[in-house]
């Protein structure tokens, strides 16, 4: 498929889209231009309501670091263990400040452990009246348990960390909550909460969300990232060019995740682990989870020039656009797909624009950590393709699907969102409230190319998700 490019109009130094394919010719030339910066994600502000900064506990002592250090052949460089403890571990910030509980270098493998949301105290029992307090009694703050940071020596700013996830081993249950009237896709439409509990079933590899319906697992950590540039005391909920709550399901175990660094060593954190999410995460949570081993090895790469994050997959690089604004994360986006197929392929800026609208494979991140998420598919191998969906307009033998249009690439996602709510309310019988999580953690909102000044997504969720009608 070929769409013809027509005129881009530029807004507050932002290319926007108003063609067919919006903004992929001009932002693919841009790509080709190092002197022109992209569009930064709208800066998050550190937490000024937040109370003051506590004393930091103090960093691992020199033994302790020893006693970390096993032996581990299978594992490349030496391989180090990272208990999740109260010493090891931040609440719902990010702070370079930090003193690192761990040093390694170059190559060394990494056994983090991670705690559940707010250091351990969102587990079966919490109710949800329980779960808000942790939020309204700690403004600013984000959820999330973060084990770290670890120090990678050698890892200067302008490097780029290279992450492979070896091995993932989560918990034995999860959770998935909304806070009532606050937070998520729709809080207005939300003044109840809900918080469920569930066994993950790691032999079968699903989750009973309710009997007859299963979701499958793919664990993956929703936070993983390195300290932002900007001193100071930062939520851990917006995600940004240092990673951080990127939550794209896609990078599960065998993925490797590329992030700029900005500090000297880095400072390598994670947590936030899902056992499992929807392209959209709408209701604020995934299958939310702690992981018993989270496995990486990690290394310093010089001369790489990386802005934004890139995940490789076994045959896909993937991009990412983050911003509040879903039309802004579309223009990042197109520019860094340009930019990262204009630096493998080779190729002139016509070409890049006729790969990318014939192998556009895009989707919905997440729409609920602040500054919102997009990403896309690119093919390693120029020669073999990837088998990529067509995407349905209506319902199909495999999914329920809806559809929201609009020119505002917000909107359109909120449409189709909220569109398959209530299809989950009338076709399967679900709760307003199970409806809401349901596709929080099985829901796929794919993006189509886009068409003129209108932008489209489509919300699948797949059918096998209800096991008796398999």
């Amino acid at each position: 498929m070929l769409i013809h490019l027509s005129a881009l109009v530029r807004r507050a130094g932002v290319v926007v889209i108003a063609g067919s394919v919006a903004a992929i010719a001009a932002l693919v030339a841009s790509a080709q231009q190092p002197a022109t910066p992209v569009p930064a994600a709208a800066p998050v502000p550190a937490a000024q309501a937040a109370p003051a900064i506590a004393p930091f506990a103090p960093a691992s002592t020199p033994e302790q670091e020893q006693l970390r250090a096993v032996p581990a052949k299978r594992y490349p460089g030496r391989v180090h263990l990272l208990p999740a403890t109260m010493e090891t571990t931040q609440w719902g910030w990010f702070n370079n400040a930090q003193p690192p509980v761990l040093h390694v270098n170059s190559g060394d493998t990494i056994v983090f452990e991670t705690m559940m949301h707010s250091h351990n105290q969102v587990v079966p029992g919490t109710t949800i009246e329980q779960i808000k307090k942790l939020r309204t009694d700690f403004p600013g703050r984000g959820p999330h348990t973060l084990t770290g940071p670890v120090y990678v020596e050698g890892a200067e700013p302008g490097d780029v960390l290279k992450v492979r996830i070896n091995k993932i081993v989560p918990r034995a249950y999860a959770t998935n909550f909304n806070v009532p009237g606050m937070f998520g896709q729709f809080p207005a439409k939300f003044p109840e909460g809900q918080v469920k509990y569930f066994y993950l079933d790691l032999e079968r590899k699903i989750a009973e969300f309710a009997p007859g319906i299963e979701i499958p697992l793919a664990p993956f950590p929703g936070t993983i990232g390195v300290a932002r540039a900007e001193p100071g005391q930062y939520s851990s909920v917006p995600p940004g060019r240092y990673g951080g709550n990127l939550d794209i399901r896609d990078m599960t175990e065998g993925t490797t995740l590329y992030v700029p660094v900005f500090v000297n060593g880095a400072l390598l954190w994670t947590g936030d682990s899902h056992a499992a999410q929807g392209n959209g995460e709408i209701n604020l949570t995934a299958l939310e989870t702690a992981y018993k081993e989270m496995n990486v090895t990690v290394e310093v790469v010089k001369n790489m020039n990386l802005e934004w994050p890139r995940i490789e997959t076994k045959d896909a690089w993937i991009t990412v656009g983050i911003d509040r604004d879903l039309n802004k994360a579309l223009d990042i986006l197109i520019s860094e797909t340009g930019k990262l197929l204009t630096e493998q392929r080779k190729v002139g800026r016509e070409q890049v624009e006729k790969m990318m609208t014939a192998t556009w494979d895009c989707r919905v991140s997440q729409v609920v950590d602040v500054n919102k998420g997009i990403h896309c598919f690119s093919a390693k191998n120029a020669k073999g393709a990837r088998k990529i969906e067509a995407l349905p307009e209506n319902e199909n033998k495999t999914y329920l699907v809806t559809v929201g249009k609009d020119a505002d690439l917000n909107k359109a996602m909120d449409d189709a969102a909220w569109a398959m709510i209530e299809l989950l309310q009338t076709e399967k019988k679900l709760s307003r409230l199970d409806a809401y999580a349901l596709a929080s953690m099985v829901m796929d909102c794919r993006l189509a190319v886009p068409a003129g000044t209108q932008k489209t997504v489509h919300c699948l969720v797949p059918k096998s998700t209800w096991v008796a009608s398999r």
